[in-house]
């Protein structure tokens, strides 16, 4: 692995824990401002190589550097009277022990601050936080690749003159160096018609007469030279006359970095959608000869040779320099933080969107039960989603298991 390589990967890296972490930011910040006691934030797991206690909140830096958490204590409301506490076994039930791990968590005399306590809107606010900073994230690195930076866009300044060209008749002198035309003109006019961009001299070009010659002015040195030039027919049946633009970059407006956040935001929530089945080709492509998607779904692991890609192999990739794979990166992470977005709403636990589902039931229940004008029927016992939250986490793991080795044995190539 070159050292390119793994400046790409080690950026990715980077990017993601700060990603993760900053979800679980995005959480942190409405639990506090409504008063729920959060005791641990944590950026990474294992030991903890640094920590400090600000406040109720104990900041940590910790050795595994594979994601973080945030601990909001009081996930669980008690039972309500009448819920089956206990299996057929005798030993509790998995929700009845999610409720005993909730309650044990808030300190004595905390017992107002714990999560269950909040209203619906709150806790919904609370749970979409870390998805909306991740959305934000996305926002913003990708408006800083397409305005800050901009793409490059072929300029009307000449990179390159070659002496010769390939034509429909095979290789011949080229017109534009023939004519005068050297690296560093800039374009300015075709036979008096004047030329705004490098796409406007190709379109002038092609629409000269097989044998015509054309005035082209250029801009040299401070002032303007004419230049008389005959195009030719090139190999691929377009008119042409041997010239190679150099490029420059164009920053994009607001609009177009809104444009480009929806369509990355369709896209990412088609790929979700058809999940299950896209994990089953990535898994079926490991044992067959089968070819896997370029544009299909990859794990981090993936994301990081996509990565290292980008900063050892650039100019393959066709990357003009280092602005524009500094661009390309911060492309990717803006793809991830929507993928993260994206994937964190799937409307199941122990995913964020699973316990906006449970709060938005929360709010229906106690809204319908006061225009009835009965009993308020307190929190949602969201603790009988356990043994469904135990099952999709197993799901989960299953097809990150296939998606890491499908993407170190078989990964997916930019190029």
């Amino acid at each position: 692995m070159s050292v390119g390589s793994l400046v790409g990967i080690v950026v990715v890296v980077i990017g993601i824990l700060a990603s993760v972490a900053l979800h679980e930011v995005g959480h942190m910040l409405p639990a506090k401002k409504f008063g729920v006691l959060v005791p641990d934030y944590s950026v990474g797991f294992g030991p903890a190589l640094w920590k400090k206690k600000v406040g109720d909140t104990t900041y940590a830096l910790r050795a595994i550097l594979l994601g973080g958490y945030v601990k909001i204590v009081g996930m669980y409301a008690p039972a309500r009277p009448g819920t089956r506490l206990v299996g057929r076994g005798g030993k509790p039930t998995l929700a009845q022990e999610a409720r005993e791990a909730s309650a044990e968590e808030i300190p004595e005399g905390q017992e107002h601050r714990a999560f269950y306590h909040l209203s619906a809107p709150k806790k919904i606010t609370v749970m979409l936080g870390g998805p909306m900073m991740n959305l934000l994230i996305c926002f913003v690195l990708s408006a800083i690749a397409m305005m800050g930076i901009g793409a490059p866009t072929a300029s009307r300044t000449i990179a390159e003159v070659p002496t010769t060209i390939t034509s429909a008749s095979g290789e011949v002198a080229s017109p534009a160096y023939e004519a005068g035309v050297r690296p560093g003109d800039t374009v300015v006019a075709w036979n008096g018609q004047p030329v705004s961009t490098f796409a406007d001299l190709q379109r002038a070009v092609g629409a000269t007469a097989e044998g015509e010659s054309a005035v082209l002015t250029v801009e040299r040195d401070g002032g303007t030279v004419d230049l008389t030039v005959t195009p030719v027919t090139g190999a691929q049946g377009a008119r042409i006359v041997g010239v190679t633009a150099g490029y420059e970059y164009v920053s994009a407006s607001l609009s177009d970095v809104a444009a480009a956040n929806w369509q990355m935001f369709t896209g990412t929530a088609s790929v979700v959608v058809r999940l299950p089945q896209a994990v089953w080709q990535v898994g079926r492509s490991i044992v067959t000869d089968e070819k896997r998607d370029a544009s299909g779904v990859v794990s981090v692991v993936g994301v990081g040779r996509m990565a290292g890609e980008v900063t050892g192999d650039s100019q393959a990739l066709g990357l003009q320099d280092t602005r524009q794979v500094v661009a390309v990166l911060l492309s990717l992470l803006a793809s991830l933080n929507m993928a993260l977005f994206v994937f964190n709403l799937i409307p199941l636990p122990p995913l964020d969107g699973g316990h906006i589902v449970g709060a938005l039931y929360e709010g229906a229940r106690r809204t319908f039960a006061r225009m009835r004008g009965a009993q308020d029927p307190g929190p949602a016992d969201t603790a009988r989603l356990v043994p469904l939250t135990w099952a999709v986490g197993g799901v989960l793991v299953v097809m990150s298991v296939i998606l890491i080795v499908a993407d170190i044995v078989k990964p997916v190539s930019l190029g």
